[in-house]
């Protein structure tokens, strides 16, 4: 309180605030909340962990292209296929999207929701499932049909609450003017309704609405289309809900997107990250009405639908962990439309839901490409694993200071990446900031090399467990390095 009442006198004298902002600085830290980290797997797509910065940077991944994996070229599926869903359950790739070769067809009985699955994520088949007749035709992978406006937007999960029924172990929204109706199956193939009447109507729900089994809120949570405005006037924006049974919802909450410009979020593709299922990560479709790119004559060439070249987007980066605040670290595209015309035209680029792991080091998202056009596919980005953002030192180096925080295990795991002239030291403070001997910087062995995980190492070994429970800080000292993740173990 002296302390506060010493500040509120010098300002009223008119001396500036940096006379004594370093003396708020060390008071601040004494004042600064405690995280408990456990032993989860933290990364760096938001602020949660960070302290204090200096020569280093936070560095937002480039997806590779890894090429198309999937055209729509069924006469049920077409340049009009969208809103997709990729799950990795076990061995198994689960892919979902909605089919509609016609335009101006939304909710109509032409819409279908139509499957394929694959054993690695990279390579996909259609199976001839027989449940549904097309034209007179039952071969073909559609697992829903003449389901009103549902298969408009159909958007599956496998339920990870803890003893779910196996009959129940896949669930399901799909739905737009009425409400989003709730779906369950037990091999995610053959769905049935959950309840006669929509579960979910305060909204607009004109896009892919995704749901989930939250393991850290303990509920169901959704996220959906709703708009800034009344009907459709003003930004796509996207709103929450949350449900104990999948069947009864709380009123929605509209999400909020920190000191950012408003932008049009068309698909919001919010999902727990599997590594790390507290934070949710959103690959979301940024959507730029009006923004034209291709004259009539180009979109001639590639034979677009004269509807759909007056517009272009790209995806964008956010993150949550719970609540209803995003955090946009980055304002620039995560993944930029790709070389070509083709790339440039309406409701293309738009991300299909969840991030699964295809490989060891590999994780990998899906987009659905060359709307409105023949050539309509979907396509495969990766990135290394846990690789969305990292700390990022030059060669000149620097530091990066965690806030203060707890932790259960024993030893403490990075994933990072270095140069052959770079490296990583890391020290453990004191929640003061203050070495702690034995583990200060002269004692700590330098980590080189590029690995996903990696015992942290100081003279006297990697045993951490007289920390556990204790309040400490980490300092990292990086050269020519990125820092992907960190855990205790």
């Amino acid at each position: 309180m002296k302390h506060i009442k010493k500040i509120l006198f010098l300002l009223f004298l008119g001396f500036p605030l940096s006379v004594f902002s370093q003396d708020i600085s060390s008071q601040d830290k004494n004042l600064q909340e405690i995280l408990s980290l456990n032993s989860r797997l933290e990364l760096f797509v938001d602020s949660f962990l960070i302290d204090h910065m200096d020569g280093v940077i936070l560095k937002m991944a480039t997806p590779k292209d890894e090429g198309p994996v999937l055209h729509f070229d069924k006469p049920w599926e077409g340049p009009f296929c969208g809103y997709s869903t990729v799950i990795k359950d076990g061995d198994k790739y689960h892919l979902y999207y909605r089919g509609l070769p016609a335009a101006g067809a939304n909710g109509s009985s032409i819409e279908t929701t139509c499957y394929a699955e694959s054993s690695d994520g990279i390579c996909w088949i259609k199976p001839e499932l027989g449940l549904f007749e097309v034209k007179g035709n039952r071969k073909n992978n559609i697992v829903l049909a003449n389901a009103a406006t549902v298969t408009h937007n159909f958007s599956p999960f496998r339920d990870a609450r803890p003893s779910i029924p196996s009959s129940e172990i896949f669930k399901a929204m799909g739905g737009t003017h009425e409400g989003l109706y709730a779906y369950t199956s037990g091999d995610g193939i053959s769905w049935k309704k959950m309840a006669y009447d929509p579960v979910l109507t305060k909204g607009i729900f004109d896009s892919q609405n995704v749901s989930f089994w939250s393991e850290s809120e303990n509920c169901y949570v959704c996220y959906f289309r709703t708009w800034t405005g009344e009907g459709y006037n003003g930004f796509r924006t996207v709103s929450r809900s949350t449900s104990y049974d999948f069947l009864n919802w709380t009123d929605p909450v509209e999400m909020d997107f920190g000191d950012t410009p408003r932008e049009h979020i068309y698909t919001n593709q919010t999902s727990p990250y599997f590594r790390a299922p507290h934070i949710y990560i959103s690959i979301a479709a940024r959507f730029m009405p009006g923004k034209k790119v291709l004259t009539e004559q180009q979109a001639e060439k590639f034979n677009v639908n004269p509807r759909y070249f007056n517009d272009c987007s790209d995806a964008v980066l956010m993150s949550t962990r719970g609540s209803n605040k995003y955090e946009r670290l980055f304002l620039e595209g995560f993944l930029r439309p790709g070389i070509g015309l083709n790339n440039w035209v309406s409701r293309t680029n738009y991300p299909a839901l969840n991030i699964v792991q295809t490989g060891p080091f590999e994780m990998s998202f899906y987009v659905n490409q060359d709307y409105a056009q023949p050539t309509a596919h979907l396509h495969r980005y990766s990135l290394r694993i846990d690789g969305f953002v990292s700390v990022s030192a030059s060669y000149k180096g620097g530091i990066f200071v965690t806030r203060p925080f707890t932790f259960t295990g024993s030893r403490l795991i990075l994933n990072y990446s270095t140069s052959a002239a770079g490296g990583i030291k890391v020290e453990i403070l004191d929640k003061e900031g203050n070495p702690i001997e034995g583990f200060n910087i002269d004692e700590s062995i330098e980590l080189i090399g590029n690995e996903i995980e990696r015992v942290v190492e100081w003279q006297k070994g990697s045993d951490l467990s007289f920390f556990k429970g204790k309040v400490i800080r980490l300092r990292f000292t990086m050269k020519d390095a990125d820092l992907y993740s960190l855990k205790f173990q």
